[in-house]
């Protein structure tokens, strides 16, 4: 399966593209079981709200060690089980996708490369203990030669501006910004004056079970904190091109990368 000419010019244009009942349901559920299990049992390496808003930068860009670390009294609210890929066989067989594959590789234009640094990931937005995500660029804390990495985001149940569905600033990822534009976490800046009219263009969807979302590293998204009675759990990690290199010394570099054979025009995805 590949983009049409006219989705791959959206996706350039735009930054992201939906692909609609990609996955299908029993699949789905599968991965989602998996995920519950672990969040249930908060198998780490996990991240919890606690602290969450008060990393630095310097934490972000170089700490590799993705353990918790609560010492807290408090049961901690999870964000995100981290690791996927190592998890489980479920997890890894939907990262290596052969069907989605052909179309990383017309969106990279190069070998498609599993960055298991970044994101590999399932996220959560818990029923009302969740926060709000702000306007941020992924690639921020990202070490990388280039900004040729896309993310793979998969809902595995519905997802709506009630339970924190993501919201993004079309063509956000060619434009240009200052340091001033971000705060000192570099999320973008919502009381700066020339944001506002940026942020004023945001767009938002619903996604339903087996929904895809691709989106680009520099792309400005954010998404609500969850205010239903029911957790949003979704599956996102990431890959780059082969010719996009990992800065040595950073936590980019620091977990292996995950090479995928090239799958031909001709050659059955399955």
């Amino acid at each position: 399966m590949t983009l049409t000419e006219q989705e791959l010019a959206q996706f350039h244009k735009e930054g992201f593209i939906i692909l609609r009942h990609f996955v299908d349901t029993s699949r789905c559920e599968a991965l989602l079981k998996i995920a519950q299990e672990h969040l249930d049992k908060k198998i780490e390496p996990i991240e919890t709200e606690i602290g969450y808003d008060t990393r630095s930068k310097e934490y972000r860009t170089q700490v590799s060690d993705y353990t918790s670390q609560s010492r807290h009294s408090q049961e901690p609210t999870v964000r995100r089980l981290r690791q996927v890929y190592q998890r489980d066989v479920l997890f890894k067989a939907w990262m290596e996708d052969k069907k989605i594959r052909p179309i990383l590789q017309q969106i990279l234009e190069d070998d498609v490369v599993i960055t298991t640094g970044h994101h590999n990931s399932i996220m959560t937005k818990m029923p009302h203990s969740s926060s709000p995500t702000a306007w941020h660029q992924d690639r921020r804390y990202w070490r990388y030669s280039d900004d040729n990495l896309v993310s793979i985001w998969l809902a595995l149940g519905g997802e709506s501006s009630a339970n924190g569905v993501l919201e993004f600033i079309p063509r956000s990822h060619t434009m240009t910004f200052s340091l001033a534009q971000f705060d000192e976490k570099e999320y973008f800046s919502q009381t700066y004056k020339a944001n506002q009219k940026i942020i004023a263009t945001k767009t938002s969807t619903t996604l339903e079970q087996g929904d895809v979302v691709l989106f680009h590293s520099l792309l400005l998204h954010r998404a609500n904190k969850n205010s239903t009675d029911k957790a949003k759990i979704s599956f996102v990690y990431t890959v780059k091109g082969s010719k996009t290199k990992a800065i040595e010394g950073t936590r980019s570099a620091m977990f292996p990368e995950i090479k995928l054979d090239k799958i031909q025009k001709d050659e059955d995805a399955i």
